[in-house]
């Protein structure tokens, strides 16, 4: 019964052909089962599958109401343990990689509701996968779930994003002890900027926005504000609680400045605690002719994105 409904489901679910500017919330006719309500049929008959599926709370797994789309090194796993404060708000502990992962997302929906937390029915279901916001194909399927899904973008200034992404790959490698080109190396090809360096594309912001406005309208996705999300993560915080419709929870108190990392750390019912060693690395030393390449290249960018979504940004 379980794999007839599915295949019911996933019948529905095909993507619909879309204009390329944002839609608009479809609503089904009355006394009809709306698509969420069947994925959440097959999100119970899936679950009786499921090894420790159930608690004696009576708490099981969800598919995501709510979910981080990216950007990399923008600071999403941040926002998610922010987020995470809030009782009512049941996170995915590991980056799923449903939507842009081939072998993964021919698992099917079931898989995916296995890699969910066990939440109780009050709580909203959230996890966070930032390459999703990059990936061309990703749009289109997370529609195909739920069209009425809410969105959560966190993006930085691009070319700190940039270096902070370099930072990433350039620790991986040293952590492997293999050897890895210094930040001038990569950024620069015959004089100039190397405009196929992949960190530069994925804070192309307005390319990828064009793409999920295609099948999204913009009021379904909340832009965190990194930088600020960094300096004072309170009021984010916040405006993240309004957009959810989430009641507000999570307090100042909830945050406290560690000197010694040199960002916030949070804490949660008197436990303190902060984010991995990995976080807050310190940024290599750019040559400011090199550093200014960069501002000028995202100059234009930046401007098409602030037009896209009617909203500026403090960046370079």
């Amino acid at each position: 019964m379980a794999v007839l409904l599915l295949g019911a489901v996933l019948l529905v679910a095909q993507p619909q052909v879309v204009p390329s500017r944002p839609t608009t919330v479809v609503t089904e006719p009355p006394g009809q089962p709306s698509q969420q309500e069947l994925l959440r049929k097959v999100a119970t008959l899936a679950d009786d599958h499921l090894p420790d599926s159930a608690a004696p709370n009576g708490s099981a797994r969800q598919l995501p109401q709510t979910i981080i789309i990216g950007v990399r090194k923008g600071g999403t796993r941040a926002l998610l343990e922010m987020l995470s404060l809030h009782p009512d708000v049941a996170a995915a502990e590991n980056e799923v990689h449903f939507f842009d992962w081939e072998e993964h997302y021919s698992h099917g929906l079931g898989w995916y509701l296995s890699q969910m937390p066990l939440s109780s029915p009050h709580q909203l279901t959230v996890e966070k996968t930032p390459a999703y916001f990059t990936s061309p194909k990703v749009p289109a399927r997370v529609h195909s779930m739920n069209p009425a899904i809410r969105l959560l973008l966190i993006l930085r200034d691009p070319s700190e994003r940039v270096l902070s992404d370099y930072t990433q790959v350039f620790y991986n490698h040293v952590q492997k002890r293999k050897p890895y080109p210094s930040i001038e190396e990569v950024l620069v090809r015959d004089g100039r900027l190397n405009v196929d360096y992949k960190a530069l594309n994925r804070s192309l912001y307005h390319v990828h926005m064009q793409n999920w406005l295609r099948f999204f309208p913009l009021h379904h996705i909340h832009i965190v504000d990194g930088d600020q999300l960094i300096r004072d993560p309170f009021p984010e915080i916040q405006k993240v609680e309004r957009f959810l419709k989430l009641s507000p929870q999570i307090h100042p108190s909830n945050f406290y400045f560690n000197k010694t990392k040199g960002f916030y750390c949070l804490r949660d019912s008197g436990r303190d605690r902060c984010l991995h060693e990995s976080k807050g690395r310190a940024h290599p030393h750019v040559d400011p002719k090199l550093l200014n390449k960069l501002h000028e290249y995202f100059h234009e960018p930046n401007k098409k994105f602030f037009e896209l979504v009617g909203r500026t940004f403090d960046w370079h």
